[in-house]
């Protein structure tokens, strides 16, 4: 029997430690020699206080640590550490930490300097304010000239960063109680992190408008420090947990659930022709063909697409990345007449010009590129019968920074990748806080016009921040990864079926969240928690999405949303009810009304999928479980 760990996350790396400290009514978890969930009097303060380096293409150097020492009574705690850093090309650096708190004050401080030069994207603190609760709340800021600015925590989603030269934020996290977050050392600036889907307001070192990477010159000692000052009147409440059941509630909406896409890849051409089956079994209603000349993709790709198309009869997307070389006419046209060559036939285009890929910070001149004006009518010219899409192959960061004419299109798309920052569970699982922000910005923007999403998985398809995705040979939790490995167990599922929740609201046309195969994919290769060629987990929650995609949908509200993410979707049965448990822990959930069956898809269940359990008005769930139940009408 494999264990818990490889059939939840797919690999037997455990999750990282964590040891939660507490100094009176103050509490922090420790885990990788950060801070991470500061509460007081059990209200999240902080959702992270971190020293980070990263390497000249943003990828995060893992500190190793040495020499840690702990020291808490009930008033106080001292933690102090050593921390090397190595980039890629075996640079290092080392940090001496020192980390005190008490009941009202955390200070985290770092020595740090290179053995060599040593280049680097960012080396430095990052503070976390959480978003629920603070959006659209008023919020002051301290400039490093002194100046003080009373403005309010952004709502839709900003694509530059709302607060610069910042030496001192001071919010309120709860009735009666301020905390102020004080930076020394550096320049700091803050970012809208929800860009990428992170749950958080990013406050880091060194601007973006100043060049980068740059290099940190060997034995040269730097300090940086932050603190945390947080003051509270006596009758401020106190937050306690609760392992009540989570309540499950249905509202109606006029949504219904988008068509499921799947993703097709030239790199997968053998294993996608072996396992076209899977396709109508999961319901799947769309191909999105993933195309890329610079990559080498050529007819031999579109002739595969087209048999793939003739043998499924589904709708077929070219995501086309326009070289934008040659006069636009010129590519498109040759484009068309490959199409043709291929007797490929599609439903929809997509195209985003391929230097947009990469990722243009605040401050960086944006890369030479033809108006996008001119692409959509040289793709429509060379396709008049087809509908067009726009947006981005990458993420809604780089269409929040480049928003594309949206008049000139038939819809809008773009993808997520929850592990740009970071990449432990509980980061990945508190990225749905903000794509539920993603969508409602997305229509901000562009209204009611059609909008798609995906592919969106876990492990990261490009690299927008760098030159390359980061390899994972050992299966780990690192951000920007090409595979990891949470995909192909239980969590994966669970990710899924949270994604779909989150979107929900968005009224998408087509929500893609798999490649058919390869690492983001719906098949299983060799040692992960499913045999080889059997269905991914991930692939079993698909599957229930796209049996009921086009259905009416229902919200459905859970009262611990952190915890338990679902939807709900008619059915001529009655409503069928779609929870993931988003935790390592188990959670019991009580139904928004009489069940007549109830299935759960667990580790138990991994290859056979959602598997027949108790018909109760309470469902227990244990870690990253997803639940399926027949409300009657």
């Amino acid at each position: 029997m494999s264990s818990l760990d490889f059939r939840l996350y797919g690999t037997h790396e455990p999750p990282a430690p964590m040891r939660r400290l507490t100094a009176g009514p103050l509490s922090v978890d420790l885990q990788d020699g950060n801070l991470r969930t500061l509460r007081y009097r059990g209200h999240e303060v902080l959702r992270a206080i971190a020293f980070l380096v990263r390497d000249k293409d943003w990828g995060t150097c893992a500190g190793k640590i040495s020499d840690l020492a702990i020291h808490e009574n009930e008033a106080h705690f001292r933690i102090t550490y050593r921390a090397s850093y190595s980039a890629p090309d075996g640079a290092r650096l080392f940090a001496d930490i020192v980390i005190e708190g008490e009941a009202e004050r955390i200070r985290f401080a770092a020595d740090f300097m290179a053995e060599g030069d040593f280049e680097t994207a960012r080396a430095g603190f990052t503070v976390l304010h959480p978003i629920v609760g603070l959006s659209g709340q008023p919020v002051t800021v301290r400039h490093a000239d002194g100046s003080v600015e009373d403005a309010v925590w952004p709502k839709t989603i900003e694509p530059w960063q709302p607060f610069k030269e910042i030496s001192a934020i001071t919010h309120s996290p709860a009735l009666g109680i301020k905390a102020e977050a004080r930076f020394s050392g550096d320049i700091f600036e803050m970012e809208d992190q929800r860009n990428w889907t992170d749950g958080s307001y990013k406050t880091y070192v060194r601007p973006l408008a100043l060049p980068w990477p740059y290099r940190l010159e060997g034995g040269t000692q730097h300090s940086q420090s932050v603190e945390l000052v947080i003051s509270a009147e006596t009758a401020a409440p106190a937050l306690s947990h609760s392992d009540e059941p989570v309540d499950l509630t249905l509202s109606s909406t006029s949504y219904r659930l988008p068509d499921i896409g799947v993703g097709l890849r030239p790199d997968c051409m053998e294993a996608e022709a072996s396992h076209l089956s899977l396709l109508a079994k999961i319901g799947a209603r769309h191909l999105i063909a993933h195309y890329d000349p610079l990559a080498g993709h050529g007819i031999d790709a579109l002739r595969h697409y087209a048999s793939v198309a003739r043998q499924t009869d589904l709708k077929m997307t070219l995501e086309c990345a326009v070289p934008c070389r040659r006069p636009l006419d010129e590519e498109m046209a040759e484009l068309a007449a490959l199409v043709e060559r291929a007797d490929l036939p599609l439903d929809t285009l997509f195209v985003c010009p391929s230097v947009d890929r990469q990722s243009t910070p605040p401050g960086s001149a944006w890369p030479e590129c033809p108006p996008l004006e001119n692409l959509y009518q040289a793709a429509r010219a060379a396709f008049p019968r087809v509908r067009l899409g726009g947006g981005m192959l990458s993420y809604f960061t780089e269409l929040n920074r480049k928003r594309i004419p949206g008049d000139l299109v038939d819809y809008v798309s773009h993808c997520t990748n929850p592990i740009v920052h970071a990449a432990d569970d509980l980061s990945v699982m508190q990225t749905f806080e903000a794509l539920s922000d993603v969508v409602a910005s997305a229509r901000a923007i562009y209204a009611d016009k059609p909008y798609r999403i995906g592919p969106s998985t876990i492990a990261m398809r490009q690299n927008p921040y760098g030159s390359a995705t980061k390899d994972n040979p050992s299966l780990s939790r690192i951000p920007m990864a090409n595979v990891d490995p949470r995909h192909n167990g239980l969590f994966g599922a669970a990710f899924a079926l949270a994604y779909a929740a989150a979107t929900l609201p968005a009224g998408l046309e087509l929500l893609t969240l798999s490649t058919l195969a390869g690492p983001f994919g719906l098949i299983a290769g060799e040692g992960e928690p499913c045999a080889a060629g059997a269905i991914r987990p991930i692939g079993h929650v698909i599957g229930e999405l796209g049996r009921l995609s086009g259905q009416p949908a229902w919200a459905l509200t859970s009262d611990a949303p952190s915890d338990i993410l679902g939807l709900a979707v008619e059915g001529e049965e009655g409503v069928f009810v779609l929870a993931a448990n988003m935790t390592p822990y188990e959670r019991t959930v009580r139904l928004p009304g009489p069940a007549s069956r109830v299935s759960l898809l667990t580790t138990e269940s991994l290859g056979e999928g959602f598997r027949p359990g108790l018909v109760s008005e309470t469902v227990a769930l244990p870690p990253y479980a997803c639940l399926k139940a027949l409300i009657s009408h």
